[in-house]
């Protein structure tokens, strides 16, 4: 299905969903709500407002109610959290994999998480504990502690026997982890080399050793690094001592890469990926108006820039038309490369070591650009105007802006990442104000020089 598709499908449903409230019909919503996983219409309620949300919530089967506030925002889910009361939290909060849960319960209430606790058998609440004992961004807080292992002494025919027993296996099984009688994890053994071996061999002779646990202290961006590298399925976790405590499957990796891109793509407008679209005014005004502040200072700052070259502009009144030309080249090229340098260092391709390469690199391009389109705006310029000056000015004033731009956009990120600012949040406002005050320095600068 293309990108187009898919959205002209979610719009009619959308529109469809909205008509049914419209007119008062829940029968046709609670026919559509069935049709649709927990992801879909985590999506659905995220598009309705608030007053309509509440009705369709509850319309959602209870079975999904967990699995549709794990994938849900995080403002979304204390609106539907609000609405339900403890014994139907306790019911959707218990059907949940460990790993959702331990998403969840920080939002949760104080008395509902002891109840919550108290209710668990010993195993599923040392499992929970397990799992929030680790750091937030850890593997240690995404793996699922619902595993399949096996020993590497015992023959494959009994591992078939004893799968026979069990019945099911746990979502994403592609191999089951060996471990020896300390619970430390030596291998993986595939379903496929399984059902393909001769009954008598042992699973010491068919495992894979050649895949590592991954650290339950390792950060999240590093697993999916991991599991983008090596195709993986699912993946052992093991803490400090090797010992398995969990596994983490490809579907978790998924979600934590969309949320990751959802952050990138917010930040860079200084916005909230778990924002509530239809958040009250007042306080999605209040968070707004941070970076609308910190943007007006900016603009200040340009502004007294431009403020020391009044009486320049005054005499010249073509440079104050030509200005924002020169800004504006700075900006876009500079954009190109910070977004170029944000994304390299969220993939890990990007650090201090290779910046003196990058730098180069992004310089010539500026260099290269800068006296390409130099060239056509002078040209421009000097027709309009009828002032080779001008000309010669402006086209000398791109090419510094487009060569501070690229030395901006290379730098700005990794300083900011040094200083653990997030060059996704912050880059673009930084990044800003450097084009505009040295584009505007430049041109009316050098104006100022060659002109009066």
């Amino acid at each position: 299905m293309s990108d187009n598709e898919s959205y002209d499908r979610k719009t009619r449903r959308l529109r469809l969903l909205s008509e049914a409230l419209e007119s008062g019909r829940l029968a046709p919503v609670k026919r559509m709500l069935d049709t649709l996983t927990p992801g879909e219409i985590a999506r659905v309620l995220e598009s309705l407002r608030p007053d309509r949300r509440r009705v369709v919530w509850g319309l959602v089967d209870p079975e999904d109610d967990g699995e549709v506030l794990v994938h849900v925002a995080d403002e979304v889910r204390e609106g539907l959290l609000a609405e339900m009361d403890n014994e139907e939290l306790f019911s959707a909060l218990n059907s949940l994999d460990i790993d959702d849960l331990a998403d969840l319960v920080e939002d949760l209430p104080q008395q509902l998480i002891e109840e919550l606790l108290r209710g668990m058998d010993r195993e599923h609440r040392d499992r929970l504990e397990q799992v929030l004992s680790y750091p937030e961004d850890s593997a240690g807080r995404l793996m699922n502690t619902d595993v399949v292992t096996v020993r590497a002494d015992v023959a494959v025919d009994v591992v078939l026997r004893f799968l026979r027993m069990r019945g099911e296996l746990p979502e994403h099984t592609d191999h089951l982890f060996v471990v020896n009688r300390n619970g430390r994890y030596i291998g993986r053994v595939s379903l496929t080399a399984l059902l393909t071996s001769a009954p008598e061999r042992t699973i010491a002779e068919v495992v894979d050793d050649s895949q590592p646990g991954i650290r339950a202290t390792t950060t999240l961006d590093q697993v999916a690094e991991e599991f983008e590298n090596h195709r993986y399925v699912s993946a052992p976790v093991v803490d400090a001592d090797n010992r398995l405590v969990g596994r983490i499957t490809v579907d978790d990796v998924i979600d934590l890469v969309r949320d990751r891109a959802e952050h990138d793509l917010m930040s860079m407008a200084g916005l909230n990926e778990d924002e509530d679209m239809f958040a009250p005014i007042a306080a999605a005004s209040k968070r707004r108006a941070v970076w609308l502040g910190i943007n007006l200072l900016t603009a200040f700052l340009a502004a007294w820039v431009i403020g020391k070259f009044q009486a320049t502009l005054e005499q010249i009144v073509a440079l104050a038309v030509l200005m924002p030309v020169v800004a504006s080249m700075g900006g876009v090229a500079g954009t190109q490369t910070l977004t170029l340098i944000v994304r390299g260092i969220a993939l890990g391709q990007v650090s201090w070591n290779n910046a003196r390469d990058l730098l180069t690199r992004e310089m010539a391009i500026g260099a290269l650009n800068g006296m390409l389109w130099a060239v056509v705006v002078a040209l421009v310029a000097w027709a309009w105007f009828g002032d080779w000056r001008i000309a010669v000015v402006i086209a000398a004033a791109i090419i510094i802006n487009l060569l501070a731009a690229a030395f901006s956009g290379v730098l700005i990120p990794l300083l900011l990442k040094r200083f653990a600012v997030d060059p996704a949040l912050a880059g673009g406002v930084v990044l800003t104000t450097v084009t505009d005050v040295v584009g505007f320095l430049a041109f009316l600068g050098l104006g100022t020089l060659f002109l009066l």
